[in-house]
C-alpha cells in the first residue's frame, strides 16, 4: 500500500542535540579533543568590568575553526550556515532554540584579539599533533604562497612627489574616459598614512619607470586596475591602496597583476603537519624572511622537545647570509642556489689557505677587501692583481677585455657556505629532500587555498591577515589530527622518551647558565 505523510508541527517536543549527533562524527570527535579554556585567561585582559557579557572567546574561536573547516570565508554565511547544522551547534555549545552571534561579533571580536592569542592556540594544537607522534621535527619544508588580499586594483592610488603630496590629497581623482563608461570604485576611506603617499623610488628608478611607460604615459586614459593593460605599469613604489595599505601589487608568471599578502609556510616532512606559518608583505623576498622564519621555528620546536636539524627550502630563500645563519645554528640547509652563483672566474683555482685565486697562467690574484655591494646589499670580497703581473700574459686581451689593465673580480663572502649547501643539496640526500619538499609543503598550500579559506584575506591589514592565517592552519591540523593513525605504535613511555630527556637536559643547561655563563641558546 502506498504511504502518504502528513507533517503537523509539534508544540511541544522533546530533543536532545547528545542524541542526535553519531558518535562517529567529525564535530562531536573534535569537540571531545579539543580543549580550549586557555583562552579565557589569555583574553580577560581585553574586556571590561562592566556592561553586557560579550561573546565567549571558546565560542569564537570554535565559530571560526568552522568556518575554516567548511571553508566559508564570509562571515554572515558562517552564521547561517551553522544554523542550519545540528553537529556545528553542538560543537560550539549551543542549543536549537539558541540564537547564534551576530556575524559582525565575530568581525569585531577578531580584531579585538591580539595575533598572540591566535599564536598560542596554534602552537597548544601542534602539542597536541607532537603528544600523538606526528611531528618528528628534524626535518622542516618551507615555502610561501601569495593570498588574494581584501583590496581591488582599480582603487589604486598613484604616489605623488612628497613635496607636492598636501596639494594632491586635496584635489579630487581626475576622471577617464574608461571611468566615464564604468564608474570608478573609489575607496570608502583612505586607511594609509601619509609616508605611503609618497613616491619611494629614487631618481634613478623614476627615470626607468618613465622610459618603459612613455608610450602609455601619453595617454592615461585606463584605471590601474587587473583587468586592463595599464596594470602592467603599476608597482608599489608608484602606486599603493587605499583600502588596505599594507596589501602589495605582486604577480606569478602568466597571471594578473593582484593585491596580496605573502603567506610564509613550514610543514613537518613527518605527517605534513603545520609547524609554522606568517603573514608578511608581498613585495618582500623569501630570502629576506627566511631567518626570521626560522629563529620562530627553532624555539617551537625545541619547547616541543623537538630538534630542528634540516632545512629544505626552493632557491628563492638563497643567499650566503642565509647559510652562514643556518650553519650558525647547528642546522643543515638544502636549498638550491641561484643559477647566476659563480664561485669565481672560470678556470680560476680557489686556495682556501692563502686566500686567492691562481689564474690559467699560475698567476696569484691576492684579496683586496671585503665590500658591501650597493645594488644587491650583500657582502663580498674582492680580489685584484697588480699591473705587472698581467703586463706581458698572453691571454691577456680575452682575459681583460680592452680597457682593464689588471685582472679583478668580486666573490661572495659566504663562497665556503655556498659550497657546503652546494654538495649537500647535489648529494642522494639533497636529491631526496628536493623531491620532499615538493611532495610535503606544496599539497598543504592546496589544501589550505582551495578547501580551508585561505583562497582570500576576507580582512584588512597584515595583522587581522595574520589571524586568518593562523585559523586556517589550525582548522587544517585538526583535521590531521583527528585522521590520524598510527600505523606502528609504540608504548606510551617509547613515545615520550626523547621529548622528555630532551626536555630535562634543557632544563639542566638552564640551571648551569647563570652561574657559569657558558651556555647561550640562540634561536
Amino acid at each position: 500500500m502506498q504511504g502518504k505523510k502528513d507533517y503537523q508541527e509539534k508544540l511541544f517536543a522533546r530533543f536532545q542535540l547528545s542524541e542526535r549527533i553519531p558518535k562517529n562524527n567529525f564535530y562531536r570527535r573534535l569537540k571531545e579533543v579539543l580543549d580550549l579554556d586557555l583562552l579565557y585567561n589569555l583574553t580577560k585582559g581585553y574586556y571590561g568590568e562592566s556592561g553586557q557579557k560579550s561573546i565567549d572567546p571558546v565560542v569564537f574561536f570554535k565559530l571560526c575553526l568552522v568556518g575554516y573547516l567548511e571553508n566559508i570565508i564570509s562571515d554572515r554565511k558562517l552564521i547561517a550556515h551553522c544554523s542550519m547544522r545540528l553537529d556545528i551547534l553542538f560543537f560550539v555549545g549551543y542549543d536549537i532554540d539558541e540564537e547564534l552571534p551576530w556575524h559582525s561579533t565575530i568581525s569585531r571580536t577578531r580584531q579585538l584579539f591580539p595575533e598572540s592569542v591566535f599564536e598560542e592556540v596554534f602552537t597548544n594544537v601542534l602539542s597536541m599533533c607532537v603528544e600523538k607522534g606526528m611531528v618528528s621535527g628534524h626535518t622542516q619544508a618551507i615555502d610561501s604562497a601569495p593570498v588574494k588580499a581584501n583590496a581591488s586594483m582599480d582603487t589604486l592610488e598613484l604616489k605623488v612627489p612628497e613635496e607636492d603630496l598636501e596639494e594632491h590629497l586635496k584635489k579630487v581623482r581626475a576622471i577617464s574616459a574608461m571611468d566615464k563608461e564604468v564608474p570608478h570604485r573609489k575607496s570608502k576611506g583612505d586607511r594609509s598614512d601619509k609616508g605611503q603617499r609618497s613616491i619611494s623610488a629614487n631618481t634613478k628608478e623614476l627615470g626607468a619607470i618613465k622610459g618603459r611607460n612613455k608610450k602609455w604615459a601619453k595617454d592615461q586614459d585606463q584605471r590601474p586596475g587587473a583587468g586592463n593593460k595599464g596594470a602592467k605599469y603599476t608597482s608599489n613604489k608608484t602606486h599603493y591602496s587605499p583600502t588596505d595599505p599594507d596589501a602589495r601589487i605582486s604577480v606569478k608568471p602568466g597571471k594578473a597583476r593582484k593585491l596580496n599578502y605573502l603567506s610564509q609556510l613550514s610543514v613537518d616532512t613527518a605527517h605534513h603537519v603545520i609547524t609554522d606559518i606568517k603573514a608578511y608583505h608581498a613585495d618582500g623576498k623569501d630570502n629576506q624572511q627566511l631567518q626570521d622564519i626560522v629563529k620562530r621555528l627553532r624555539k617551537r620546536l625545541w619547547q616541543q622537545g623537538l630538534l630542528f636539524e634540516n632545512c629544505v627550502a626552493d632557491t628563492g630563500y638563497s643567499s650566503g647570509e642565509n647559510y652562514a645563519f643556518l650553519e650558525n645554528r647547528g642546522l643543515k640547509s638544502f636549498i638550491p642556489p641561484h643559477g647566476t652563483y659563480k664561485g669565481g672566474p672560470t678556470d680560476f683555482i680557489y686556495n682556501e689557505t692563502a686566500d686567492h685565486y691562481v689564474c690559467p697562467q699560475g698567476k696569484v690574484i691576492p684579496f683586496t677587501k671585503v665590500f658591501l655591494d650597493y645594488r644587491t646589499k650583500t657582502k663580498k670580497k674582492e680580489y685584484r692583481a697588480r699591473k705587472h703581473v698581467c703586463v706581458d700574459c698572453p691571454i691577456r686581451s680575452s682575459c681583460l677585455g680592452k680597457s682593464a689593465q689588471e685582472k679583478k673580480f668580486s666573490v661572495t663572502y659566504y663562497r665556503a657556505e655556498y659550497e657546503r649547501n652546494i654538495e649537500r643539496v647535489t648529494s642522494k640526500q639533497g636529491r631526496y629532500m628536493k623531491g620532499k619538499r615538493q611532495s610535503t609543503v606544496e599539497p598543504v598550500f592546496g589544501t589550505l587555498t582551495q578547501f580551508m579559506g585561505m583562497r582570500k584575506i576576507n580582512t584588512i591589514g597584515i595583522e587581522q591577515a595574520n589571524k586568518v592565517m593562523h585559523l586556517s592552519a589550525i582548522a587544517y591540523n585538526l583535521k590531521k589530527y583527528l585522521k590520524f593513525e598510527n600505523k606502528h605504535p609504540k608504548s606510551g613511555a617509547g613515545k615520550l622518551a626523547l621529548p622528555l630527556f630532551v626536555k630535562i637536559m634543557v632544563r639542566y643547561v638552564k640551571s648551569l647558565s647563570p652561574a657559569h655563563g657558558k651556555f647561550t641558546f640562540n634561536f
